[in-house]
């Protein structure tokens, strides 16, 4: 593990699910494989969805990447990005679909909070899981739109 990577957190024992958090210069190349593998499985190919999934914006000096591990292996994702005006953005959030059901992207908002700390928040949604993201403080901010055929809602969690 590179010096500058956050030591795995361990779940109940039983679980053996691993957060971890790493800029872009501290992923390793099996890593940085695994987690874009993921998202490409749940964004473009499971939500057929052909768009740009590497946006440039994994490699700026202020994203991080949290995920969950099990047995080293990626089973949820979502990417923090700096936004202008100290405003963090929440986004990609994705769970391997044999993963799903078990928590993991409620426990990774959790962890990605707790990273974003006092700062505000923006994320914008798919339109059904507004709900979801409103259980961790985020409430919509604009007007809802249409992107790559599925409905969005821009949402907003002020520091507490």
């Amino acid at each position: 593990m590179h010096p500058s990577q956050s030591p795995p957190r361990q779940s109940a024992p039983s679980e053996r699910v691993e957060f971890r958090v790493a800029s872009f210069a501290d992923l390793d190349t099996r890593t940085l494989h695994d987690l874009l593998r993921l998202r490409v499985d749940v964004f473009v190919v499971e939500q057929e969805c052909a768009y740009p999934e590497l946006d440039g914006r994994d490699v700026e000096p202020g994203t991080r990447h949290l995920w969950l591990a099990r047995d080293r292996a990626p089973v949820a994702y979502l990417r923090l990005l700096a936004d202008p005006g100290g405003v963090e953005r929440i986004g990609r959030v994705a769970v391997a679909r044999d993963a799903r059901g078990g928590g993991h992207a409620g426990r990774l908002m959790s962890e990605a909070l707790t990273v974003v700390g006092a700062r505000p928040c923006v994320l914008d949604a798919q339109a059904h899981l507004v709900g979801f993201y409103a259980r961790y403080g985020f409430a919509p901010s604009g007007p809802g739109y249409v992107e790559d055929g599925i409905p969005h809602v821009p949402m907003r969690r002020e520091p507490a």
